[in-house]
């Protein structure tokens, strides 16, 4: 898992963040605190950003 917020403008692939994401929940049985839902909330956002370019690149 990856500890660094990513760098603007070197965005990673939704499918990829979900997948993170999906990697996160499963190592902590779906329990999220501390550094954990901190960690999730990272992903979330960058997943959102990833989903919108994803759509804006594709109109």
């Amino acid at each position: 898992m990856s500890s660094t917020p990513p760098v603007p403008g070197s965005a990673r692939s939704a499918a990829v963040v979900q997948a993170e994401i999906h990697a996160l929940l499963q190592s902590t049985g779906g329990w999220l605190w501390g550094p954990t839902r901190e960690r999730y909330e990272q992903l979330r956002d960058e997943w959102i950003a990833a989903v919108r370019e994803e759509m804006t690149t594709a109109a």
